[in-house]
């Protein structure tokens, strides 16, 4: 079993110096525009108030700038040479008459600066739920994946997965499933940002040294790994099996509400028969919320399917939630978002089960390191974050402490952590309840369709933003908390039939769900006027790019063998890493 990971051969502030250069643009204003040139928050200052200001100048300040400055009782204390700017400390009743100087372009405060937070928290609106003092205290995630820590040492020190600032670590337990030497420690580099994306703390990147802070979802929870994925991310159905066990042995003593499951391998058979999908049931059945990736296949079309069909397992059992991946677009607002191309979409194989859940950023995001030589970072060095990223010492050495990533894994532990932030608010919440909460408070503001092109391939894909792709929707912490809904019944996610007359694709009722029991908790209600593509009752009409039209697509959706063929006997996946995408 391979997990599901991709990474990016670029980082995600591509443009920022234009950006930059364009802002700096904007502050020149015409001389003798006084008001123009002076910050808005400047407004209201007593006369006498000594105000930190910085002055940008057309030109390179000289002394003739100095000179001026002195004149109006001011005092310079620094200079900006690439901004062409100076640092001065002046009465406020004299920086409207400083901004009189024609050579002065503009003047602000100079502000003070706080960590910003990697883009994936903030776009689900995880913020909300830290304010509300939320952070996962008391929920144990395990993470099933390739362990933990630097391969070369017991662990970290005062790292992102430790209680704050303290050599205590918030691993309560671990368990290696992989018998390679290396213990539970993390040989791939994977499972380490996997945890970290879950509950990293920030430590490494906090305080006033840092521009960026690298926050995990639930910065406080608890973590059990449990290590199925070898040095090369390999594994098999039985380690992850077994791991599934242990974590259901000891859910009651280290409250184990969570487990994540940011792995896969393609679908042999139907979920009923599947060892790993009976795997994920039982912990379901035991009370833990099993979060899935939902693979990295999306752009795949040897069936002439345009990726659609190729959620891989255990992703394609109903009761987990599965979970795409989303590109945050290099802005912490989800405004501007847009699907992964190569995030897997449903249906499943064989079964036809309306997959994925919910989707949730996963596209280039920063989390720990492990080890600089841990298999990844050796195969990956450009994904090291330099240190001029997120630190004001303009380094660009490569970072010991963060690494970045794309793919469906990195979405899935994003929604683990939502979950653990959910069940410390609302501890009583069933894994029913919980999922039915996520998906009927996603956000359902998508654009129709949009395209990306691979600058390598000069390939176009183009996603549409129906359920098989974007699920229930995306991610949304504060709704999900601001929510007093509670569902009643099983959240199976549901299955999907095609009607070969009309050419549409349409919901299977299920009596044992919930989701056409009542208004509240319909398809619609759950899953938005985006499913309804082809009319008011079908989730897809005869526009769908596997449809009719196509016979193979039609062959290879909707018949009743595996879409990946009878040639593929191992129990690995063949899943390749993917790029990030801008």
């Amino acid at each position: 079993m391979k997990e599901h990971t991709g990474v990016s051969n670029r980082e995600i502030d591509v443009g920022r110096t234009a950006a930059v250069f364009v802002l700096a643009l904007a502050f020149v204003v015409p001389a003798g525009a006084t008001n123009k040139k002076l910050s808005p928050d400047l407004a209201g200052l007593t006369a006498n108030t000594a105000t930190n200001v910085i002055v940008q100048y057309y030109v390179p300040p000289t002394l003739k700038q100095l000179y001026n400055i002195h004149q109006r009782g001011g005092t310079v204390k620094g200079a900006l040479p690439l901004v062409k700017s100076l640092v001065v400390s002046m009465a406020a009743g004299q920086i409207k008459d400083l901004a009189a100087d024609p050579d002065v372009a503009y003047i602000s405060p100079d502000r003070k600066l706080s960590g910003h937070l990697n883009n994936s928290a903030p776009a689900v609106n995880a913020p909300y739920a830290w304010s509300l003092g939320l952070d996962g205290s008391n929920i144990s995630v395990a993470v099933i994946d390739s362990g933990i820590g630097d391969k070369r040492t017991a662990g970290f020190t005062k790292s992102d997965v430790n209680k704050w600032n303290t050599g205590s670590s918030r691993i309560v337990y671990s368990q290696s499933f992989v018998n390679d030497g290396y213990r539970t420690l993390d040989a791939y580099g994977h499972g380490t940002h996997v945890a970290g994306i879950v509950a990293g703390n920030g430590f490494n990147s906090t305080g006033s040294q840092y521009t960026h802070t690298f926050k995990g979802m639930a910065p406080n929870a608890n973590l059990v790994i449990l290590r199925v994925l070898d040095g090369n991310g390999l594994g098999n159905d039985s380690g992850v099996i077994a791991a599934i066990n242990t974590a259901i042995l000891h859910k009651g003593k280290y409250n184990i509400r969570v487990i994540n499951l940011s792995l896969g391998r393609p679908v042999f058979e139907s979920y009923t028969l599947d060892p790993l999908c009976k795997a994920v049931e039982a912990a379901y059945k035991a009370g833990i919320v099993v979060v899935v990736a939902a693979g990295n296949e999306g752009r795949d079309n040897p069936a002439s399917t345009n990726g659609y069909g190729t959620i891989t397992a255990p992703g394609n059992d109903p009761y987990v939630i599965t979970v795409g991946a989303m590109k945050s677009m290099g802005t912490p607002t989800r405004a501007d978002d847009l699907i992964a191309t190569y995030s897997s979409k449903g249906p499943t194989a064989i079964d036809h089960i309306v997959k994925p859940d919910i989707v949730a950023p996963g596209n280039r995001v920063i989390a720990v390191l492990s080890a600089p030589d841990a298999t990844i970072a050796t195969t990956y060095p450009q994904n090291v974050v330099p240190l001029s990223y997120y630190t004001s010492q303009g380094t660009n050495s490569s970072s010991m402490s963060y690494f970045t990533l794309s793919g469906t894994s990195m979405a899935t532990p994003v929604v683990s952590g939502a979950v653990a932030l959910l069940l410390q608010a609302q501890p009583k919440l069933t894994p029913d309840q919980v999922k039915a909460r996520l998906m009927k408070t996603a956000s359902k503001i998508f654009p129709t369709y949009s395209t990306f092109t691979d600058p390598t391939t000069g390939v176009t894909y183009t996603s549409q933003y129906d359920a098989f792709t974007i699920g229930a929707g995306y991610l949304d912490v504060q709704a999900a908390l601001s929510s007093n809904e509670v569902s009643a019944g099983v959240a199976k996610s549901p299955a999907a039939q095609y009607d070969a007359a009309t050419g549409s694709v349409y919901f299977v009722k299920d009596s044992g769900a919930m989701w056409g029991s009542s208004a509240m908790w319909g398809s619609s209600a759950v899953w938005g006027n985006n499913v309804f593509v082809g009319s008011q009752s079908a989730m897809w009409g005869s526009s769908a790019m596997w449809g009719s039209s196509s016979s193979q697509g039609f062959s290879a959706m909707w018949g009743s063998s595996a879409m990946w063929g009878n040639n593929t006997s191992s129990a690995e996946s063949t899943n390749i890493l993917v790029n990030g995408e801008n």
